[in-house]
């Protein structure tokens, strides 16, 4: 306990360079995932196409590859070198977004049909039908399975020590190397690990319950313990390392 106390501030400035990868990759994956998710959904191929293609290519490839060709294959080929973090951030966005695309994907494709046909009947065009009818029905669909990207996002960044980003898993990587202490030197890691993954799932909970209001539907009772539950496991993608 001695150990971690004194090392306290290393952990969390580590844990602090966690959270900044979480936040911009999923940024980052949000906005993908919002953009060719509906590109996805409309009728002309070549929308569809370009969906296809960006899904397909970015969800096939390790987020680690990624972050590898980012950080040293990129200045190579372009001669444009990206900072470590914004690397990794890239990398993280780009591979979790390409999941997210086809949760919004889905999401659109599963409201029924007779909603779209009674926005036709009133004459809405399709951007008012989508911002207005569509997406926030859909949005209750997604975000169970936009929180478990998140965290599946998060935990991915444990691999971005690998290309000198000083995360929470560099720091504990440094403490086991200079102490030799690893059990103790990871149970920290762990512990922050855990407390973060708690915070996002918090958070996607208030989401969800905001979400389901706005639509009229009645959130499960249970409090706090309620927003605290497992996560669900939604359709099942994850991120590959």
């Amino acid at each position: 306990m001695e150990f971690l106390i004194e090392r306290l501030p290393l952990y969390l400035d580590g844990a602090w360079v966690t959270v900044q990868l979480t936040i911009g990759g999923s940024a980052l994956a949000f906005v993908l995932a919002m953009l060719f998710g509906v590109l996805g959904t409309v009728d002309h191929w070549l929308p569809r196409a370009v969906s296809t293609f960006y899904v397909e290519v970015f969800r096939g490839i390790a987020a680690l590859v990624l972050m590898f060709w980012m950080a040293y294959a990129l200045p190579i080929a372009t001669g444009f070198q990206l900072e470590d973090r914004f690397a990794a951030i890239v990398a993280l966005g780009l591979n979790v977004g390409a999941y997210g695309a086809e949760v919004v994907r889905s999401s659109i494709n599963a409201v029924p049909k007779t909603q779209i046909e009674a926005t036709v009947a009133l004459n809405l065009g399709w951007f008012q039908r989508v911002r207005l009818v569509v997406l926030p029905q859909a949005w209750a669909q997604m975000l169970p399975t936009f929180g478990n990207l998140i965290i599946e996002l998060m935990k991915a960044t444990a691999v971005a020590y690998l290309i000198g980003v000083s995360d929470l898993t560099a720091i504990a990587q440094q403490m086991r190397s200079s102490t030799g202490e690893t059990v103790v030197a990871f149970i920290g890691a762990f512990i922050l690990y855990y407390l973060i993954a708690q915070v996002l799932i918090f958070g996607m909970r208030l989401l969800e319950r905001r979400a389901d209001q706005r639509l009229g539907r009645t959130p499960p009772s249970g409090g706090l313990m309620s927003l605290l539950r497992t996560p669900t496991i939604g359709t099942g993608v994850g991120v590959a390392k």
